[in-house]
């Protein structure tokens, strides 16, 4: 029986990083260092943690670091005047706002007022237009974190996706309603069909796509029963899950653990796609950077 391929994204984040390190020295020959910055609106354990890891990783690569903080009953206007000030920032090449923010705000608001030229996530709504229109060739705008790394970690385990069927559980727009737009670009040729709430027999979906790619956040929602043998299985939802025997909360992926025995390759969760997540974000950091670099060089 051939045993599974694991895709493990925490290696090849650090190849990614490693690559990043060395074009971070080649811009600061030019004077230039990219700046990342984060606001975070309140004091959520979960989002502190991710943006800290976000630091860390510009500690690793050489970029600098640029934090701001308000606290949860900050209102809409403080965070907005927080957004314009790194908007405004020379040092702040991009940046990103923590989701999700606290009850009450207009997310999509604060989105929206988000320079798209420093929109590190790539979820502005003119860098998804962008994204939209060009269906082939390069693309000169911030792409989606998570999808961008999804792409980025198959390709580099040689997993073709031309002709493939993909099946997308999920319609957030992190990686249900943004996904497909990559996996249909020419060059990629993926057929995707992308399930939700409202989809009727999901399972039989699942059973016959060749890859699926989940985003549900509902623990062990894939099990053995929906994979047919040889499928890739791309593991994108986190749920926390406490374990009666550590007494402990641990985290469980969307992907029931046992479908890997059947699968052709898998992304363990953690340590599949949140680091290639991670590495996303700061090459989009750097491409704005070299981008930017070559605007006034030309």
């Amino acid at each position: 029986m051939t045993m599974p391929l694991k895709l493990d994204g925490k290696q090849v984040a650090g190849e990614i990083k490693a690559d990043l390190a060395r074009r971070v020295r080649a811009l600061g020959e030019r004077g230039v260092q990219p700046g990342l910055g984060t606001l975070l609106v309140g004091e959520d354990p979960a989002s502190a943690k991710y943006v800290s890891g976000k630091h860390a990783d510009c500690a690793e690569v050489g970029i600098r670091s640029i934090r701001r903080e308000l606290p949860a009953d900050a209102g809409q206007e403080a965070i907005f005047e927080a957004v314009r000030s790194l908007n405004e920032d020379p040092d702040c090449t991009g940046f990103i706002v923590q989701l999700p923010l606290p009850q009450g705000v207009d997310q999509g608001a604060i989105i929206d007022a988000i320079d798209p030229a420093k929109d590190a996530d790539g979820m502005h709504p003119y860098n998804l237009g962008e994204l939209v229109l060009h269906v082939a060739g390069d693309i000169a705008t911030p792409l989606p974190c998570t999808p961008r790394g999804i792409l980025a970690l198959l390709a580099r385990y040689d997993i073709e996706l031309g002709g493939k069927d993909v099946c997308v559980l999920g319609r957030g727009i992190t990686i249900g309603r943004t996904i497909p737009l990559l996996l249909t670009r020419r060059g990629v040729d993926a057929t995707v069909t992308l399930c939700h709430t409202g989809t009727e027999d999901v399972r039989s979906h699942l059973r016959r796509a060749d890859v699926i790619v989940s985003a549900t956040g509902q623990p062990g929602f894939v099990g053995p029963d929906d994979v047919k043998p040889g499928a890739v299985l791309v593991d994108v939802g986190i749920a926390r899950v406490f374990d009666e025997e550590s007494g402990r909360y641990r985290i469980k992926g969307d992907i029931d653990r046992d479908c890997y025995e059947t699968a052709g390759a898998y992304t363990p969760n953690p340590g599949g796609v949140g680091p290639m997540t991670r590495a996303m974000l700061l090459t989009n950091v750097v491409e704005m950077a070299e981008r930017r670099v070559s605007r006034h060089t030309a």
